[in-house]
């Protein structure tokens, strides 16, 4: 893959932390929505990964991705169980790790009826993980 493609893959997975990093500053800062304890499991995943994609792109270290699909693919993990213990009944009643403050079955936003903010985060990692796996991949080619 030629590097252009990959300095392009890169910058959108950055793009895609910092949209999902200031979102979540919007909705606790701005819209004064209260995390949950699950939310902010997901920021400590999510947040470094600005950071280290930022880092990683000014310097154009590729195999950085590696450690961008770890990161995502935890936070990942974690929002789609927190988006299914809000959206599934069953699993809701018996959530494990929602004990302080804010329920974690709480949906602040619910657009469309099956967007709520443990979706946005994980379409925010699934986007950040795959584009790099497929940064990762191609650079193990070479």
């Amino acid at each position: 893959m030629a590097n252009k493609k990959i300095d392009n893959l890169f910058f959108f997975s950055w793009l895609v932390s910092i949209i999902a990093t200031f979102g979540s500053l919007y909705f606790s800062e701005i819209k004064n929505f209260v995390p949950c304890e699950l939310c902010w499991y997901q920021r400590i995943f999510m947040y470094p990964l600005a950071i280290l994609l930022c880092i990683a792109y000014v310097r154009k270290e590729w195999k950085m991705s590696l450690y961008a699909c770890i990161l995502s693919g935890i936070g990942g993990c974690i929002s789609l169980y927190h988006y299914s213990i809000q959206k599934i009944t069953n699993i809701g009643e018996h959530a494990i790790g929602c004990s302080v403050g804010i329920p974690c079955t709480a949906q602040y936003i619910n657009w469309f009826g099956f967007i709520t903010i443990p979706f946005l985060a994980l379409i925010a990692f699934i986007l950040i993980f795959s584009t790099n796996l497929i940064i990762w991949r191609s650079i193990r080619g070479n």
